[in-house]
């Protein structure tokens, strides 16, 4: 030990995503997802149903130092949840955010009694694809063409009991 001092950066902080935070998840959606970005209007869309006694959605924005690096949302329908989307800021990948928003959405999917919880992701993003079979994701079949454009395949997933599947939600740095 050299006696130095680092400090690191605060882990970041979970809230609800509100229609402030439209701009800058916009921002981060496009420069991730640059040839399938959702649209200002679909992010509308998706928070119109996640507030009040008739909410069906659950969405959550990461903050560190004033800056959203990560977002995650959830729609429940009946007992099943579908995981709509979740990204996390390249200079965040291998910290533990995307199990921190993904515990999220499983701990949502629990309050919405959801008894199974299903997504997609590209069939070429073995990142994500590592992330839920940790969480006990199971791979179900393929959409064909899903993603546009491009014409990529998605791999549809599944997980059975989210309430015993929530993962642990420390942030390593």
């Amino acid at each position: 030990m050299t006696g130095e001092t680092t400090t690191a950066a605060p882990a970041p902080a979970l809230r609800e995503m509100r229609w402030w935070d439209i701009d800058p998840v916009l921002e981060l959606e496009k420069g991730l997802f640059p040839e399938d970005a959702w649209s200002r209007g679909m992010f509308w869309s998706e928070l119109a149903h996640s507030r009040g006694p008739e909410a069906t959605r659950r969405y959550v924005v990461a903050e560190q130092d004033g800056r959203i690096v990560g977002y995650a949302g959830l729609v429940a329908t009946g007992d099943q949840g579908d995981v709509q989307t979740i990204a996390v800021a390249r200079d965040q990948w291998g910290t533990g955010l995307g199990s921190l928003l993904l515990t999220e959405l499983l701990r949502a999917a629990t309050a919405f009694e959801c008894a199974e919880v299903m997504l997609e992701c590209r069939v070429d993003n073995v990142r994500a694809q590592r992330l839920y079979e940790r969480f006990g994701f199971a791979p179900i079949g393929f959409r064909r063409g899903y993603y546009q454009p491009g014409n990529v395949d998605a791999l549809v997933m599944r997980l059975t009991d989210p309430s015993t599947s929530v993962q642990g939600t420390e942030i390593h740095g």
